[in-house]
């Protein structure tokens, strides 16, 4: 049960995910903004406090930082099966786009051209925007808050990838516990209401650690079957922080320098991504789909599962121990800190890339400036300002 009402079930989670996961372009950054005006302004399933929250966990874990969210997002709602509907319903459209793709199915972006592509990205821009300002009137709202947010987007900016993620993350949390007054939750509000018992987190922890240990050396010992693609992929999604493009040197490193995957045909299915929506850590099926000859859908599954379940695991467990440490009054200090500083990662990531990437040209602000009018004064639904900003590029850029 989240902060905004009553628990749901598995299959509202999966078609609210699918949604998103069929309209939400632009990177890990721009989902975050998706997930806001779905989950906090449209359905009010939680509060942006306890939203903030999410996303700081996210930020702090292993893996991919949205996927996690939209995990962390459906255990709240609907429990385990939730978490499974939120997975399958974000990634399953990019999943079977890149799998296609692998399969020969390239031929469509050469058709459609990259016009369309562009107005994704300036629709993304209006989207984060949006999201921006609604969590900074809720999370830095007065002068203290203000300030961490922005010293969290100066220290992002100067200190670029996971490294400075999470020392922003962490520098917001030290700020909120010694510069912040104690906060509280407003009447009626529970900040993180989390269906995951001491023994389940302690569990999927051990399991997370375990498998991480086990894997190579069963790798080791049975060099045929897919027990290579899993352990290469498991890896992958275990020690990548901040997710999204970050986790491309690695895979590299484990399929293109191991020679499971050839060069070309990674950099082929790595242009391919860009242009779906959803997670880019789906990347993963076209990686196991090619590294057969013919391509293999089994291997394709095997990878995309491999590569997000420890962010699974890891989620169980951190959302229990992050919903026990919030009712500590230094911890909700903290915390405040925290929200406070996502907000200046966030700000500092929208410069970068999303702003660079979408506003190329005076018809893509214009399209963007279009797209945020529609979801800030006539409050549009982002898949609808989605498709049209799409529409828009295909014929205009």
């Amino acid at each position: 049960m989240t902060s905004g009402g009553k628990p749901g079930s598995p299959f509202e989670v999966f078609r609210v995910f699918l949604v998103l996961g069929l309209t939400s372009f632009g990177g890990p950054v721009a989902h975050l903004g998706y997930f806001r005006e779905a989950f906090v302004v449209r359905l009010q399933w939680m509060s942006d406090r306890a939203y903030g929250d999410v996303v700081a966990l996210g930020q702090l874990l292993p893996g991919p930082a949205s996927s996690q969210v939209g995990m962390a997002i459906g255990l709240m709602r609907a429990g385990y099966g939730g978490l499974l509907a939120a997975w399958l319903g974000f990634t399953l459209p990019s999943a079977l786009l890149l799998t296609a793709f692998a399969f020969g199915a390239g031929e469509l972006e050469a058709a459609l051209g990259t016009g369309w592509i562009h107005g994704l990205k300036a629709a993304a821009v209006a989207v984060v925007a949006h999201a921006l300002i609604g969590m900074t009137r809720s999370l830095a709202p007065d002068r203290k808050r203000a300030t961490i947010a922005v010293a969290g987007m100066i220290g992002a900016m100067l200190i670029p990838f996971a490294t400075g993620q999470l020392m922003v993350i962490v520098g917001g949390g030290l700020a909120g516990l010694v510069w912040l007054r104690d906060e509280t939750a407003p009447d009626g509000e529970e900040l993180m209401a989390v269906p995951v018992g001491r023994t389940a987190a302690i569990l999927a922890l051990l399991v997370f650690f375990l498998l991480l240990a086990a894997l190579p050396v069963v790798y080791g010992l049975i060099v045929d079957g897919p027990w290579p693609l899993i352990d290469a992929f498991y890896r992958a999604g275990s020690m990548v922080f901040g997710g999204g493009h970050v986790v491309l040197p690695l895979l590299e490193a484990e399929v293109v320098d191991t020679g499971m995957v050839d060069r070309e045909a990674f950099l082929a299915g790595y242009g391919a991504a860009q242009a779906v929506p959803g997670p880019l850590f789906t990347f993963a099926a076209y990686l196991g789909a090619v590294m057969e000859t013919p391509p293999s859908a089994l291997a394709a599954l095997l990878a995309l599962l491999a590569i997000f379940f420890p962010s699974a695991l890891l989620i169980v467990s951190g959302l229990h121990f992050q919903g026990h440490l919030r009712r500590a009054p230094p911890s909700r200090r903290a915390f405040a800190g925290v929200n406070a500083a996502v907000v200046g990662l966030l700000a500092a990531v929208f410069y970068d890339p999303i702003l660079s990437a979408g506003l190329i040209s005076p018809l893509a602000t214009a399209i963007a400036a279009a797209s945020f009018v529609a979801l800030a004064a006539w409050k549009a639904p982002p898949w609808a300002v989605v498709l049209l900003a799409g529409a828009a590029g295909f014929v205009f850029l």
